[in-house]
């Protein structure tokens, strides 16, 4: 393993010509890439002088030679060097990582759970810390209540009302001693060993950035969540908004109150007024509609007040490939229609090609200019997702059973929007999986089932089933959509108006975690009926 060490540090600091030959193309050791065996970002490799002082004057003089990359004899000669970098690159990382060890025989059981959204932190809230302790591990350290999230790019509510910090929702993890939360991101997983190892990223001020670590696990909950899909579309990634996180809703919300400011300048001409002011929403889902009547309302009831001498420029686009809100009812569909067409936003059919700074192309050959573009068309897996070695569902997702296990890996479970069935047997809702695990790792841990490898033959009772519980979206004007029916084929209530914005509000106010934001929510709605939205400033 030493010597290992020192052929990979060597080849690094020779710029990868260990032992190669050149012939135009690659530099290769015995069909190996050698920038492959580089490990630049660690700087605890010990230097060549260091373990030349303690080597043999014959392999000495060889690594010398190598280091220069000079190739003065055939590397079948050295066996030891072929053993040394024939080990396994993640067996030679791994020693490299510090972290939380194995728990002991005595101590509480560890759940690690990867991810900080609904699934994630349902399942942490109902978790019994007498039978666990718990590591969260997150590029974040919220929770964000999603459906509220276009409200605050107008202004309706303000950021903080729809985050809720981990440690707020699981007390645990900062009361509790061997509970923890990080800040960073799992990037591979061993579950041979029960170990995941992880990143921090950012400008922190760490003397190593990235800075790498390992925490084993007695039981891993993988719910990392997912990012938006662009269906490899040029250019979405770098022009358009999307609508997943806080930081998206501020960039949306700073954009469009800019784009307002900038076209009351004088000298500026009406074809660039008018792209400035015109945003543009592609994706008809629940998300998209309802941030397309937000934004309606927005330019109703507060552009044309404060903003007067471009009210008329201002416009709204919605684009959308098939039907908006597919998954309602023929008739709850057309009034939704109906509403935001008399609210002024223009109903698109058509699907993208590409997008560039100030204009996207259709299908069609047509160039829609924009001055804000905010891409709302469903989720797909992260990158993380999709590099792991697991069975996967259609999709890309991780593919789990009625209980949330991962087939063939032991200890290992995954919820919520990274997570699929691998047979189909209804819409997974990330609240109620979390519920339904925090359930199941009571009856393991009551059954001492809580250590690593300790749970393969104790009985997990029933398995999850899933319920369709009903639809809501808002239209904006303060009238939604309730449809309570169990599919669309089926009997059952459904309804619209400003009735249905009152169940929606209380279903959601229902749904925020803490007392103290279902409060502040609820103020906030009132005092913007009444006052008005404040974006008197751009952040």
């Amino acid at each position: 393993m030493a010597f290992a060490r020192i052929v990979r540090g060597n080849l690094k600091r020779a710029g990868g010509a260990i032992g190669t030959f050149r012939d135009g193309k690659e530099e290769t050791f015995r069909g190996v890439l050698a920038d492959s065996c580089s490990f630049s970002s660690f700087e605890s490799v010990p230097t060549r002088s260091d373990f030349f002082g303690r080597l043999p004057s014959s392999k000495l003089n060889y690594a010398s030679n190598w280091s220069r990359g000079i190739r003065t004899t055939p590397h079948d000669q050295f066996p030891v060097a072929e053993r040394a970098l024939a080990e396994c690159d993640s067996e030679y990382e791994s020693d490299r990582y510090l972290g939380l060890e194995p728990t002991k025989p005595g101590e509480k059981p560890r759940v690690v759970v990867l991810g900080t959204g609904w699934a994630a932190c349902r399942f942490m809230k109902g978790l019994d810390m007498n039978m666990y302790d718990i590591v969260c591990i997150s590029p974040r350290n919220h929770t964000v209540f999603t459906p509220l999230l276009p409200s605050t790019c107008v202004g309706t509510l303000e950021f903080r009302l729809v985050a809720e910090p981990v440690s707020r929702i699981q007390p645990a993890l900062s009361a509790t001693p061997n509970s923890y939360f990080y800040l960073a991101s799992c990037t591979r997983m061993d579950t041979a060993k029960s170990e995941v190892y992880c990143e921090t990223f950012g400008n922190g001020g760490l003397l190593q950035e990235p800075y790498r670590f390992k925490v084993a696990y007695d039981k891993l909950v993988i719910a990392a969540g997912a990012e938006p899909l662009t269906f490899g579309i040029k250019g979405v990634k770098e022009h358009a908004y999307f609508l997943r996180e806080v930081n998206h809703a501020q960039e949306i919300r700073k954009k469009l109150l800019l784009n307002l400011m900038l076209s009351e300048n004088p000298g500026i001409s009406e074809e660039e007024r008018k792209r400035l002011l015109h945003c543009v929403v592609i994706g008809g889902g629940p998300t998209g509609v309802e941030f397309n009547g937000e934004l309606s309302d927005f330019i109703m009831k507060d552009v044309r007040e404060r903003f007067p001498h471009v009210k008329d420029y201002i416009q709204v686009t919605l684009i959308e490939a098939n039907e908006i809100l597919s998954s309602f009812d023929v008739g709850l569909r057309q009034y939704a229609t109906n509403h935001l067409t008399r609210s002024g936003v223009h109903l698109k059919r058509g699907m993208v090609k590409e997008v560039h700074a100030k204009k996207i192309v259709l299908n069609d050959g047509k160039d829609v200019p924009f001055g804000l573009l905010v891409w709302s068309t469903g989720v797909g897996p992260l990158e993380f997702i999709k590099s792991l070695d697991l069975p996967k569902s259609p999709g890309g997702r991780i593919g789990v059973d009625e209980w949330f296990r991962l087939p063939s890996v032991e200890d290992v479970f995954a919820l919520g929007d990274c997570a699929s069935f691998l047979e189909q047997i209804g819409r997974p809702v990330a609240e109620r999986e979390g519920k339904f695990l925090d359930e199941l790792f009571r009856r393991i841990g009551k059954q001492n089932g809580g250590k690593a490898f300790c749970s393969k033959d104790i009985p997990l009772g029933d398995p999850f089933m899933y319920r369709h519980l009903g639809s809501m979206a808002s239209v904006g004007c303060y009238k939604a959509l309730v449809d309570l029916r169990q599919s669309k084929d089926a009997k059952g209530i459904s309804h619209v108006g400003f009735v249905s914005w009152l169940v929606w509000c209380s279903a959601y106010l229902t749904r925020v975690v803490s007392w103290r934001n279902r409060f502040y929510v609820a103020v906030k709605w009132a005092t913007t009926l009444v006052f008005g939205r404040d974006n008197s400033r751009i952040g």
